[in-house]
């Protein structure tokens, strides 16, 4: 391989995986594929997402802030009230409805990674979860994707598995944006799915298709793959063949699961011997040990689907390693697995929008029984207990900006003629602070491309805030980020601020107290104890306030509640509700005819001030 040539790239994004979910991260599923990347390249314990999905999704396109990007939340959690919302929550998001940076797709302010690496001569292709815009000028196609296989929503049915209603039945509020599987390909909106579908194994199928059309018609360019899965986002659903790899592997439940977890995070070094884990949050479910044996039957069994979804992801980006491998091209390829953020633990059977008519629903249109879970014509998630044994030892899980929610496993294998410095080589783990973010001025930095901020295409865009890793991983530097850096997150309501090891959090009730509290994180990165109201911290706190103001002039956070900046109440013009959508795909018709169901919401303007 000559030194000038430039490398290939390779993005997986698993959807709500945890922490420990993965075997180089201490898990007990079967991950031969990506813990042998693992082994060759070098784990990140202190890697951090967005809360949510798409703004992730929107960091890692841009290396810029979601709030700057145009995913300040997920779309359908501005749509339409209660969609993110838990019992006793006083969160509404409708302040945010038609701002600067909520409008649900990658907006005009940002340039995306694909467009800037088509432009310096890379093969662009994608496949997967794309949830940054449902419309065909917002598909991955408008952003820089020369081949594209894109699902377009936030989640759906694995199987493409749709129920046929009878009248006058209608889809229930909250499975209307959650069970159909809406793809395009290169921008043209996809009529029927392969049969045999299935997420995964459609995703590995199209991204190996992609990569044999580009060898075949001997295509000398190098190439920029985005393979980001559905998995294990619920409904959970795998193949049987996986699913029962884990019969029995979990009947001893969460807590035990959580125990182990802990241990072999700690016996690989990946967290401290001597952590102390939160304590486990899961206040509207019933303990383990009131649960009858039926039900812990159950319980055990989604997590068993889980697993199985977790192996399937493997089993693909295997595929695809293999193919790579096969045609002489993975050494000179870099190769980054992560999850887009921490484990999914919400009890959504508790949600004043679930309860009634979607339980109903599920009852009369799927099948639940113990023998059919993980199967198309399932409808199932597994709650906070088994979510927070992946992300234990920290605090929740995803949409919450504690670590549980933002902290996510992160493998990256790096080129042959990239060496690694002994120190990092030697463990092959680091515990540098970094984010998703730092992954689009590291991959332009790698491929010699310049970010052209402040203007692409007679635009104006915004330059990215992550950092390159490359000094550090060339060794010639040996942070990523300065020691002192400040990084912020928010997502519905829910805020934190990062100033080197100390960090603020800000979780509604009820699953925090409402008001700021501030942790160590270098002694204490369970979040454990808060010590905001520490006399010896006041001056602190004054300080960390300070910095999560500039973070929201900076990025323009629209704040859900008067602690978090300049709180606006919404205006009549935005209480309406589902009213905030490009595409209302899943109305009847609106498949066979998407321009009679698309509009342009309305959009305001905002000026932020100073707090």
């Amino acid at each position: 391989m000559s030194p000038d040539k430039r490398p290939n790239f390779l993005v997986i994004v698993a959807d709500d995986l945890g922490f420990s979910d993965i075997g180089c991260f201490g898990g007990e599923i079967r991950t031969p594929n990506i813990d042998k990347l693992a082994r060759g390249g070098l784990r990140f314990t202190d890697f951090h997402a967005a809360a949510a999905c798409s703004p992730t999704r929107a960091m890692i396109m841009t290396g810029t802030d979601h709030h700057i990007a145009g995913l300040g939340n997920l779309i359908e959690w501005t749509n339409k009230s209660g969609q993110n919302g838990p019992k006793g929550s006083g969160m509404n998001t409708a302040p945010q409805r038609g701002m600067p940076g909520y409008e649900g797709y990658l907006n005009e302010r940002v340039v995306a990674l694909p467009e800037l690496l088509r432009d310096a001569g890379y093969s662009t292709l994608m496949s997967g979860k794309w949830h940054l815009g449902l419309t065909p000028d917002r598909s991955p196609h408008a952003r820089g994707f020369e081949r594209s296989f894109a699902h377009l929503p936030a989640c759906s049915n694995h199987y493409a598995y749709e129920p046929q209603l009878e009248r006058p039945d209608a889809i229930p509020e909250f499975m209307t944006m959650s069970f159909i599987a809406l793809h395009s390909e290169d921008g043209e909106y996809v009529k029927k799915l392969p049969e045999g579908w299935y997420s995964s194994d459609g995703y590995g199928d199209k991204m190996l298709q992609y990569l044999k059309d580009r060898h075949d018609s001997k295509d000398e360019r190098p190439f920029f793959g985005y393979f980001p899965f559905t998995a294990p986002h619920w409904p959970l659903q795998a193949p049987q063949e996986y699913i029962k790899h884990y019969r029995g592997v979990y009947d001893d439940g969460p807590e035990a699961l959580r125990q182990r977890r802990l241990r072999r995070l700690q016996e690989l070094g990946l967290v401290p011997p001597e952590v102390e884990p939160h304590p486990v949050v899961a206040d509207k479910v019933k303990p383990w040990d009131e649960f009858s044996s039926d039900e812990k039957e159950l319980s055990c069994r989604a997590m068993e689907c889980f697993a199985g979804m977790v192996e399937a992801i493997d089993v693909n980006v295997g595929r695809v390693v293999d193919y790579l491998k096969e045609t002489g091209e993975l050494d000179n390829t870099f190769i980054c697995f992560m999850s887009d953020n921490g484990a999914e633990g919400a009890a959504y059977e508790a949600y004043p929008i679930v309860q009634g008519q979607m339980m109903q629903h599920l009852r009369k249109y799927y099948n639940n029984s113990l023998d059919n879970l993980g199967n198309a014509d399932s409808f199932i998630w597994y709650g906070p207990r088994w979510a927070q044994a992946a992300t234990a030892p920290s605090r929740l899980y995803k949409a919450y900006t504690t670590e549980g929610g933002v902290r996510v496993p992160f493998v990256a294998k790096f080129p042959a003629n990239m060496e690694l410095p002994t120190s990092l080589a030697k463990t092959g783990i680091t515990n540098q602070f970094s984010t998703v973010m730092d992954l689009a001025p590291t991959i332009l930095a790698m491929a010699g491309v310049k970010h052209p901020a402040p203007t692409y295409q007679s635009r104006e865009v915004v330059p990215m805030r992550g950092a390159s890793m490359v000094p550090f991983i060339a060794g010639s530097s040996t942070r990523i980020h300065a020691e002192d850096f400040v990084n912020g997150w928010e997502t519905s309501g829910r805020a934190a601020c990062r100033k080197g090891d100390w960090k603020i959090v800000f979780i509604p009730k009820p699953k925090g107290p409402e008001r700021w509290q501030l942790y160590n994180l270098a002694k204490d990165p369970g979040e454990v104890h808060d010590l905001s109201e520490k006399p010896e911290q006041g001056e602190r706190m004054k300080e960390m306030l300070k910095l999560w103001d500039q973070y929201v002039l900076e990025t323009g956070v629209v704040p859900l509640a008067p602690e978090l900046g300049q709180f606006l109440e919404a205006t009549e013009a935005q209480m309406q509700e589902n009213a905030w959508m490009e595409y209302y795909y899943w109305y009847d018709g609106a498949r066979e005819n998407p321009e009679k169901f698309t509009q342009e919401p309305k959009r305001f303007q905002r000026t932020v001030k100073q707090f």
